[in-house]
């Protein structure tokens, strides 16, 4: 966007830089046809925590620390220790008595910086800023509608179609802001000239805008996260939108409505506002306090995860090498390994992101819509469709258009009713089969395709298994699993798939990489290349279902699998099914044994089917044997990787910039979610409704609510996500770690400003040093053993 060709003058072109960084500080959000785990401070990475949570608590009265309450409960249960405290006391530069005695006080509450809106709200005693939400919100919905509503919105670009929209609107003048519709009529059409009027006659100055123009883009919730997501993807495809900036014009535009109508009463607090939005961002105490006892609580989970993987693990690994499973790193993924290699010592489980390495954009049956299965960080490289005749396709075209009329007819102003009254009592029958949880399973798609040449095939079969670290030492049956979630009735139900697959599930890219590796040319090439596959290996491609913890194995190549070996893996896998389904019981409400797990998915009125990846705090970078016996409760992330067989370094580098960084935003949007939930979470499940197919409303309208529903994080009477910072343990030289970060210096920031935390293992799978600030401080000892 060029705002100069407008010839603006100096000073407002300085506001417009600040809207840039004020829209660039916000998070992306995506629709819940893909609900990908965002990082809530993603814009603020480049900052210390301390420096964000001061910004934050400006700008959204959001706090980014556990509430003392948790952590003094942490501390009566000896996970945090005195000692934890007096340390990250004393770092801090406060007085160890004093964040000791705050443990115990009640944690303190933030209040944003004030928006006309606010000062409004308080001098005349009416809910603007609710208001603001509501119509926006009604507008929003229909502006951005992906098929939901019968009747379409007009299109247009934002500005103009929110102004069109408010033209109309009678609801504000009703609430008292005379003259609104009028107001919306004399401002210039194009949003650039409109964003230079509206900020001039706040009088806005360059000092003023960063937070003020951050604080309004808070103010918009989720719609400005979900027109940062939009800008997100055209941003990968090479492109830019105007969206976020528009609106923020629009949120501007209410502003001066509400300055213009009450100007007698609200002239001397903005006056006052104008000055403390201009006030530079300095830290409280509390805030300090507050920080120091998140250091304390982060660095305690991090000496119990060094002790854990200390510990005698009680087994070193396969006797003989039967079966192979390589699983997604997914949190959840973690117990049902550990059950899998109890259940048969000739397993052994492996750990690599759940695209497997494929990027691909996948066309469904009897679809025409692309599906980015792979990271949202990841432009998508590769094209897959099902494999199957034109014939069946235009077929199953066919039904579903019938089923979408159908559905449309039910939903239509004319006929909805007439069809409650004439054919309701015939659904009574399948409401009362979905309360009992009787929904179906759904049924695998037909067998996908790549479409690539043969040179191309077996380049892609080396770069995955050198990233796999799996290029010697096959086992004739080698499964690779992807994994995915099924629900009934959940609009977030993309949230529980593989994260890594762009929120969806991890079958397609499981069963491509199973049908590459076991093509003969591919092998053949591979061969020449020195990853020789032996003639007996068979690659086959399952699906975990993360609510039964059942895995199904797709039907291709299981015919080459002697049956010996089939029956093997089949009953391995049934016996860790049930295992792992008999210690989730436990933490799950209202299930008494792990029979119960199987319903839970297929229960419309379920709110907690499953945790998803409440709980992760540790990815680990590591060969299987390092961590093989320990139970890590399913909290840990576990990618395999062999540094001794990575020349260069390379696949350590594509780890730590490409799966360290998906998972830190899993982790840190878990984090924001639980500690301000009113600002990074989606609210209560019991009062979604979906809004345009995209996201939901907490109720009939207001703002789109975007991160983790409560039910996602609390049982209902405690938090199930501890907000813990992640910790990254790699098992490699410091020194090609420290290389890494010294080269992705975006990478670099996350750790030195203590987003995450970065440890060091040895060849014992002891950790034996941590990152700090570019250098490396041995484990027991207080000094550097190495520079960065």
């Amino acid at each position: 966007m060029s705002f100069h060709s407008y010839q603006f003058p100096g000073a407002t072109l300085q506001l417009f830089a600040a809207a840039e960084d004020a829209l660039a500080q916000i998070p992306p959000a995506f629709g819940l046809e893909a609900t990908v785990a965002v990082n809530p401070y993603l814009g603020q990475t480049a900052e210390s925590r301390l420096q964000a949570a001061t910004r934050l608590a400006r700008v959204a009265g959001a706090r980014i620390t556990a509430p003392s309450e948790v952590i003094a409960a942490w501390f009566e249960a000896g996970r945090v220790t005195e000692q934890d405290i007096v340390a990250a006391a004393v770092e801090a530069g406060l007085d160890p008595d004093q964040v000791q005695k705050a443990l115990h006080a009640p944690s303190p509450a933030y209040r944003p910086d004030p928006t006309l809106a606010d000062l409004a709200a308080r001098e005349t005693a009416h809910d603007w800023p609710a208001l603001i939400a509501d119509r926006v919100g009604l507008w929003a919905g229909g502006h951005f509608d992906k098929g939901q509503a019968l009747w379409p919105a007009p299109g247009g670009s934002a500005f103009k179609a929110w102004r069109a929209f408010a033209l109309r609107d009678l609801t504000p003048g009703l609430h008292g802001l005379r003259g609104f519709c009028a107001f919306v009529a004399s401002l210039p059409t194009d949003p650039r000239a409109a964003f230079a009027e509206l900020t001039g006659r706040l009088d806005l100055s360059a000092e003023a805008a960063p937070l003020y123009l951050h604080r309004l883009a808070m103010s918009l919730g989720g719609w400005a996260q979900y027109a940062r997501g939009l800008g997100w993807a055209d941003g990968l495809k090479g492109e830019r939108n105007a969206l976020g900036f528009e609106m923020l014009v629009i949120r501007l535009a209410w502003e001066v409505a509400l300055l213009d109508c009450f100007a007698d009463q609200l002239a001397a607090p903005w006056a006052q506002a104008l000055t403390d939005h201009a006030a530079p961002l300095e830290p409280s105490l509390d805030l300090r306090i507050d920080l120091a006892l998140q250091e304390a609580a982060d660095r305690a989970e991090e000496r119990t995860l060094a002790d854990k993987l200390a510990a005698s693990g009680g087994r070193t690994g396969a006797p003989t090498l039967d079966i192979q499973a390589i699983f997604c790193i997914d949190v959840r993924s973690e117990p049902f390994r550990r059950a899998l290699e109890s259940a048969d010592p000739g397993v052994q489980t492996r750990g690599f992101a759940g695209f497997f390495g494929l990027p691909v954009a996948h066309r469904g049956l009897a679809s025409d819509q692309r599906e980015a299965r792979a990271p949202v960080l990841l432009e998508t490289a590769l094209d897959s469709q099902v494999a199957v005749s034109g014939k069946a396709d235009q077929s199953e075209r066919i039904t579903r258009r019938a089923t979408r009329a159908w559905g449309r007819f039910k939903l239509a102003a004319v006929s909805s009713f007439a069809f409650v009254e004439a054919a309701g009592p015939l659904y009574l029958g399948k409401l009362f089969g979905s309360a009992i949880a009787q929904s179906a399973s759904p049924h695998p798609e037909p067998v996908p395709a790549l479409d690539l040449p043969s040179d191309a095939r077996i380049a892609l079969a080396g770069r995955v298994l050198r990233a796999m670290s799996l290029t010697s030492d096959f086992a004739p049956v080698v499964l690779i699993a992807g994994h995915g979630a099924h629900v009934t009735n959940a609009p977030h139900a993309s949230a529980l798939q593989c994260g890594a697959c762009g929120g969806h599930a991890g079958d397609v890219n499981a069963r491509l990489l199973a049908e590459l590796l076991n093509d003969p040319v591919v092998r053949k090439g591979l061969s020449r290349n020195g990853i020789a596959i032996p003639p007996e290996t068979r690659f086959l491609a399952g699906l975990h279902d993360t609510v039964s913890d059942a895995l199904r194995l797709f039907d291709e190549g299981l015919g080459a699998v002697p049956q010996a070996h089939l029956a093997r893996l089949q009953a391995a896998l049934a016996k860790a099914g049930e295992i792992a389904r008999t210690a989730r019981a436990q933490a799950l409400p209202r299930a008494t044994s792990e029979a119960d797990l199987p319903r839970r998915g297929k229960d419309w009125s379920e709110l907690r089917p499953e945790w998803g990846l409440a709980g992760c705090r540790a990815f680990i970078v590591a060969p299987r044997a390092r961590s093989l016996g320990r139970d890590l409760g399913g909290r840990a992330f576990l990618h395999d990787y062999h540094w001794r067989q990575d020349e260069g370094f390379a696949t350590l580098e594509l780890i730590l910039t490409a799966p360290a960084v998906v998972t830190s935003w899993i982790a840190l949007q878990y984090h924001g979610s639980a500690t301000a939930p009113e600002v990074f979470g989606a609210g209560n499940k019991l009062l979604h409704n979906v809004v345009g197919g995209i996201g939901v409303f907490e109720g009939n309208c207001g703002d789109l609510r975007v991160g983790l529903p409560m039910q996602s994080l609390h049982d209902g009477e405690q938090l199930r996500h501890d907000p813990l910072r992640l910790s990254v343990v790699v098992a490699a030289p410091a020194e090609a770690i420290s290389g890494v970060l010294e080269r992705h210096p975006q990478l670099k920031t996350l750790f030195d400003n203590g987003w995450l935390s970065l440890q060091a293992m040895d060849d014992a799978g002891r950790i034996c040093a941590r990152y700090e600030q570019g250098a490396w401080i041995a484990r027991d000892q207080p000094h550097a053993i190495r520079a960065a």
